[in-house]
Order: structure tokens, then sequence, then C-alpha cells
């Protein structure tokens, strides 16, 4: 096959404020998975840059289960549509789909058989169903509740009990199957939020915004006793998972703390305090073997470490929001990948390192899932476009209206290198000699050594994208009206020369081969135009393949082939002498546009989406 997926850099999970997050386990101890937009992501839980995506859903998916058998999982999204699909073929084939009720699935339990499954939410007339797996036929009724229902949970062993948590501040107990109603649990005086069986069956737990958890004897529904008295955590609870051994259990909280107890003694053995920060609110956790996971407010995920509380083994970061735009650089014999999100934040993964905008930003060791953090304050919108300078210093264009130019040695966001601009930029590109070109809207700007010298203002058009020549003495300007423009960097101005390029449609993004002989084009028709410089700018071929507006394009080091990205979810490596051989990748990112390309080295592509993930391909011609 001409390419192959080489690596997946996945998103983080999707989160919300008040919200449990829910992470689903592995029977086999190998994997977790947790829902980001309409994706299911699987993570390796030893190796975490090991990941898979799954991505059929039409809607936002809110929580997956694995099923005991460990051979399929349930997915549920907000429409109320249930998935189950298969977890060893690469391709997840879809084994049935079930829509239980209608209106978003918040929590899906199994039987320890993997033949029926109960599933909650917030469904119009009813919050839940419980059903075989094979043929959606009902083996009893989810009633006692008249709120939405955030948990449910089925006992592991013989006979079999559900439990259901709701925000009525009720939990429910039912016998079966067929599950029959059986009484209501009032001993919360808020939501509850999570409700659990110990994996032996024997006991069970709720856990709910007031703070307390409640243990209760598994078989007969009798409390056996309030972790912690009165008060298990200062905040709400979100999120509460067994021990393997279903001796000690382990809690999150919005008070910033996840808390390991001793069950049979009632009593805290361990305190994680993850910060002060409102974004280090605990709303999900997963015990698994011997890892111990919390999900943070910021979309982080913790490795808890038992023997030292106050730090986290590793933490897993990342993007959890679209990604606009990347870049690559080679540092000290490493390569690197810049990303840039939708919520103004710069991360770093890498080859051997990566690095991602996000959050604050951070690196990524790609092999070994190793990270860490820019510092200081960064952009305060979307970033649109960066690239990295002749100097090693990471140019980027944001809708918050500056350019920043932020030291990759340090990786720190300091005060200097801000470049406030009069109106907001689309698109940065850099040349050798200090010089950044922006394009702004309705407006060009030429900045020198990260100052503003020369502004063409109302030019007669809207400039879209920009690409400088690597000799640095020309600049191309791709526009709405479907015409590039050729500007020379004269000192500390710029100079029309007078000379349309004409493209097919509304100009996406242009870029100069890397020896500065041909420049590409991409434009809305769905059509890529390569002009020769040599030749005074003559069109030299012209590419067509997408079937929807193509929005990037990139040239690999060899200067013979080049990739472009579409709305057509299609990635396409051309090769420049003849316009009809191509590599087609299909569904780079499925479901999800490709919003951004570059190139590692001549056989390694990256590539970006909306979805939140980067990708690297390895291309054979």
């Amino acid at each position: 096959m001409p390419y192959e997926i080489k690596k997946v850099f996945a998103s983080l999970p999707q989160v919300e404020r008040g919200v449990s997050k829910i992470i689903g386990g592995d029977p086999k101890g190998n994997n977790f998975l947790y829902t980001n937009g309409k994706c299911v992501i699987l993570r390796n839980i030893d190796n975490p840059a090991l990941a898979d995506i799954y991505t059929e859903h039409a809607h936002q998916v809110v929580v997956a289960k694995y099923a005991p058998s460990g051979f399929y999982i349930a997915s549920g999204d907000v429409s109320g549509k249930l998935r189950i699909w298969d977890t060893t073929q690469k391709e997840h084939l879809l084994k049935y789909e079930y829509q239980p009720f209608a209106g978003k699935i918040k929590d899906i339990a199994w039987t320890e058989d993997s033949k029926r499954i109960a599933v909650v939410g917030e469904g119009r007339s009813e919050f839940g169903a419980v059903f075989l797996w094979d043929s959606g036929s009902s083996v009893g009724e989810i009633m006692g509740h008249n709120k939405v229902i955030n948990s449910v949970d089925i006992k592991q062993t013989r006979p079999y009990r559900l439990v259901t948590g709701s925000d009525d501040n009720c939990a429910a107990f039912f016998e079966g199957p067929p599950f029959k109603f059986k009484f209501t649990i009032g001993d919360h005086s808020r939501f509850v939020n999570c409700v659990r069986f110990s994996p032996d069956g024997n006991r069970f737990a709720t856990a709910s915004a007031d703070g307390q958890i409640h243990i209760y004897d598994g078989k007969t529904g009798e409390n056996v006793c309030a972790l912690g008295g009165s008060k298990a955590h200062d905040g709400g609870i979100y999120a509460i998972s067994w021990s393997p051994d279903s001796t000690h259990l382990l809690s999150a909280s919005g008070d910033k703390t996840s808390k390991i107890w001793d069950v049979n003694v009632n009593s805290v053995v361990t305190t994680f305090t993850m910060g002060s920060n409102v974004l280090d609110q605990q709303l999900g956790c997963l015990w698994q073997k011997d890892h111990l996971l919390s999900i943070s407010l910021s979309g982080y995920i913790n490795y808890l470490d038992k023997n030292n509380p106050s730090k986290p083994l590793r933490v897993i970061k990342g993007h959890s929001k679209s990604i606009q735009c990347l870049t690559v650089h080679k540092n000290g014999g490493k390569s690197y990948i810049y990303s840039g999100s939708h919520d103004g934040h710069i991360n770093p993964p890498i080859l051997e390192v990566r690095l991602f905008l996000n959050r604050p930003p951070h690196y990524w060791d790609s092999e070994t899932g190793e990270n860490d953090s820019f510092t200081g304050k960064g952009h305060t919108n979307q970033v649109s476009r960066m690239t990295v300078d002749e100097s090693g210093q990471l140019v980027s264009c944001s809708m918050d209206d500056t350019v920043r130019y932020t030291n990759l040695t340090l990786r720190d966001y300091s005060g200097q290198g801000v470049v406030k601009l009069d109106v907001q930029p689309k698109c940065v590109a850099v040349g050798p000699g200090g010089y950044t070109v922006v394009v702004c809207i309705g407006q060009i700007v030429l900045l020198k050594d990260q100052k503003k010298c020369f502004s063409i203002d109302s030019p007669g058009y809207e400039p879209e994208v920009v690409a400088v020549h690597p000799s640095g003495d020309m600049v191309a300007v791709g526009a709405t009206d479907g015409n590039v423009r050729l500007y020379s960097i004269l000192g500390s101005s710029l100079k029309d020369e007078g000379k349309l390029l004409e493209a097919k449609g509304p100009v996406t993004d242009l870029a100069y081969s890397h020896d500065g002989a041909f420049l590409a084009v991409c434009d809305a028709s769905k059509v890529v135009t390569v002009f020769s410089v040599a030749d005074g700018y003559a069109e030299n071929s012209v590419f067509y393949g997408h079937h929807a507006k193509i929005v990037c394009l990139a040239w690999s080091p060899d200067n013979e082939h080049f990739a472009s990205g579409g709305m057509d979810m299609m990635v396409y490596v051309w090769t420049l002498s003849d316009p009809e051989t191509r590599v087609k990748i299909q569904d780079a990112h499925r479901l999800h546009h490709v919003s951004s390309l570059a190139w590692l080295d001549e056989h390694t592509l990256v590539t970006t989406s909306h979805d939140a993930s980067v990708k690297e391909w390895t291309i054979s011609y």
C-alpha cells in the first residue's frame, strides 16, 4: 500500500464543568477508552501514545464501555443511538445499533456474560432501558426515578442486581433478570453522579454532588456505611472506581482531589491533591490493574502515584478542541510538530518530540509519551497559522489580533515577541533576513525583526494566504478573487510587481517548493495549480482529484511531491512531473476535514483535523 498510518496522537477527553466524565476500562487490562466529540478514543494504558479512534457516530458520543468478554464495545451518543462494535478488527465493524430512547445516553452497563445491556440517560418519556445485546428485546424496566438518570451498573456475579443514580437525588435498586424495581435509596441530598458495584459483587457504592459516598450490600441493597462519615470530599463527587480486589475505592471530586478508600475499615488511605486551579477539578477516574487514572477539568489524564500523592506519575496532555494549524521543525536532530488549536493554545508532541498548541502549550516525546508544558500565557483566541523562522522561533498569528514569536529552546511565552496588529490576521509567512509577512482582513503587513515596518491598507481585494520565496525577495499573496499577486521585498517595503497569477477559484492556500522553483496554489474549486518560478510564473501543471474545497497544501522536502487536504476528508500526495500519479489517503480523519498538513521527511506526512488528533503517515511511491 502506498501509505500506512504510523502514529496517532489522540485528543484528550471532552469535559464539561460539573459533569462527570466516564473512562471505560478494558477487561483484559490493556486499554482504556473515553469520548471526544463524535469520536471514541482507545489508548494503551501502559503506552498512551498508542491510540485508536472510532469515528462512526453521527452525533457527539458521551460514553463507551467494553463488554466483559473484551470483544465488543458499546457506545452511546446525545441522540440516544447505541452502537455495538467489534474491537478485534482494525475496521471496528458495527455489530448492532439500537435507539433505546430519544435523548442523551449518559451511562452503559453490561452483564458479566456480555449478553444484556442497561442504558440510562435523558430520555423524553423514559430514562433507561435494559435489553438483550443481540436482539434488542427488553429484559426488564428501569423505573423509580422522575429525573435524568446519570449512572447505572450491574452486579458482575449472579444473582444479578442493577442499580441506578439520578438527578432526583436518589438511587434505585433492581433485581433480575428480568430486572424489576425493588426500592429507592434516598441517602443523598444532591444529584447522584455515579454508582458502581465492586468486581466481586458483594457491595456497591453511590457517589453524589453532596460530597458523600455510601456503601451498600450488593445482594440486598442494605446500607453498610458512609465513607468518611458525613463527608467523603469537600466538593461534589463525580466518579468512583473499585480496585480489582474489591477492597478499595478510588473517588474523584470537584474539590480538586482524588482519594483512595479502604472500604473494610472506612478510612482514607491516600489523598491526591491535584492543584489549586479550577481546571484541577477531578471529573472521572479508573482503577485498572495497578494503574489509577483520573481526568481533570483541563482534560488532562493523570496517572496517580500511590507512593507520591502530591505528584502524578505522568500526565497525558494534548488537544481537546479542533486543531487549526500545524508546522514542523528540526532541532538538535529531533523533529518537532507544533500544532495550534481552537482554544488559542500551542502544544508541542515530537517524532522524538512533538509539540502541540493547547492549554499551556506543551511538547510530547512521541516514543515514550513523556510531555511537558510551555510556560507563560499564550494566545487568547484561535491560532490561525504558524511557522518557524530562520532563528528557530515559532511565529504564530491568532484571532486575538497578535503575532507572537516564541523561543523554541526556552519554550516560554514571555511578554516579549508580541506584535499587536490593527486588524485580525489570517495567515503568516517568514523569510530570511528577519522578515515576516502577515495577511490580515483587508491588509498586508510587513514585519522586520519583530517590528512593523510597512503595510498595504485597502489593497483593493481580500487577501487570504501568503507565502515568501525561500530566497526572501518575493512574496505571493492569494486572494478570494481567485488571483495570486506578487510583491517584491525592497528593504522595509513591499512593491507590487503588477503580476496576476490566475487560480481556478478563491485561493485557500499556497506554498513555494523548498528549492524555490515552483509555487503551488490550491483553491475552493477543488484544483491545485503549480506555477514555474523560473519561467516567469508560467502555469506548469494542474492537479484534479478532490471532490470538495481544498484547504491546505505542503511540499515534500524532495521538491517533487506535495500533499493537499480538503473538505472531502481526502489527502492527496501529488507527483509534480506526472499529475496522474498520486497517493490517495481516503478518510484520513474520518468525519472531519483535514485542517493542516506538513512533512517531517520525504516519506513522513503529518495531518491534523477538527477531531483534535494528529496523525503521522508513511508514504511510499
